[in-house]
């Protein structure tokens, strides 16, 4: 299938001008690895987010984290909201694969740690889920550490969206969901930043689902429709804007205005769940006591705010317009909305 991406069907999400791939990784240095299992049980894998420089457990980040509803199951969210950091790269998988994911981050981590000389006695990896089980066996937790490594092998920043990674059992109001990206340029006292948002999109009913405030779900007809928003989101945020923690936790929040405007109610059994984190500032164990850090004046962050809604949103769309028709081992098949957005877009094409 000859895949498109959202702004190809002459859809323009927002007034805000993207970076030049349009995705996270236009936040300079921020890479993302897939590795993608399909066989006769599975249709699943992991997604990894790597921000620079290599070694985050000893280049930390500025970090902050949003749950929206809370059924998940991620791991490393409590430290970054306590401290503000993040120590390691953010990795995305299936519900019931978290804590393989999680071993393989602390090994690579400290792999990392070692080829530098950094003492390692404690580690807090970020990983975050969304449920595949529609499409895979989920039970299998077919994703092992050779899966995750190999997804660091291949971090790049021209990454694929759609069905791969963490994405290829993933299902987005009916259709097939899975990986998506987005990303605005912002310009403050004539400095140029980048804001960039990278989904794992798993959520909504079908009959819900908005494209540029159009009810494309009530347009879809011959899928058998999502009638439960039973699934979840992962929005994670990069940016080299000079963010506080606190005011990446402002501007998570706003993520979900992007996923508001493509049709989720927010549903009992989604979990919708934001991470971010700021390159701009970096901090090491030769910092001292008291430093000096950059932040955004409070007055001058809306701009932010409209940018990562802007962001989230294309995002979404993206993960639905990249995505292949996928059929999973029990038989069930997930659509993708390429051939329905042909059909109700086809004047702009």
């Amino acid at each position: 299938m000859d895949k498109k991406r959202i702004r190809d069907y002459g859809i323009v999400i927002g007034h805000g001008t993207p970076g030049p791939l349009n995705k996270i990784t236009d936040v300079p240095g921020v890479l993302v690895g897939h590795e993608t299992i399909v066989t006769d049980h599975n249709c699943t894998g992991v997604t990894v987010i790597v921000p620079p420089p290599k070694n985050v457990f000893r280049n930390k980040l500025t970090a902050a984290s949003f749950v929206l509803n809370g059924f998940g199951k991620s791991l490393g969210l409590v430290q970054v909201d306590e401290l503000g950091t993040l120590e390691t790269p953010i990795a995305l998988t299936n519900t019931l694969n978290v804590g393989l994911v999680h071993d393989a981050l602390v090994d690579y981590t400290v792999k990392v740690c070692r080829e530098d000389g950094t003492p390692v006695r404690s580690l807090n990896p970020v990983v975050c889920e969304c449920n595949d089980g529609e499409l895979n066996l989920i039970c299998d937790r077919a994703v092992t550490k050779e899966h995750v490594y190999r997804a660091f092998e291949q971090a790049c920043r021209d990454f694929a969206e759609g069905d791969v990674g963490a994405g290829k059992g993933m299902v987005c109001y009916g259709l097939k969901g899975g990986i998506g990206s987005a990303s605005r340029l912002l310009t403050l006292n004539g400095r140029t930043y980048t804001i960039g948002v990278l989904v794992l999109a798993n959520h909504g009913r079908t009959r819900e689902m908005l494209i540029d405030g159009r009810h494309v779900g009530r347009e879809i007809v011959g899928i058998d429709p999502a009638e439960l928003d039973k699934g979840s989101i992962i929005q994670v945020l990069a940016t080299d804007l000079p963010l506080s923690d606190r005011q990446l936790k402002r501007v998570l929040k706003r993520l979900s205005v992007g996923l508001i405007r493509t049709g989720s109610f927010l549903g009992h059994g989604s979990g919708d769940i934001m991470v971010g984190f700021s390159t701009a500032n970096v901090f090491t164990p030769e910092d001292p006591d008291v430093r000096s850090v950059q932040v955004l004046r409070e007055g001058a962050i809306e701009a932010a705010f409209n940018m990562a809604a802007e962001c989230s949103e294309e995002a979404i769309l993206n993960a639905l317009c990249m995505a292949d028709t996928v059929t999973g081992p029990t038989g069930k098949t997930k659509y993708a909305l390429t051939p329905y957005l042909r059909k109700l877009y086809e004047k702009n094409m």
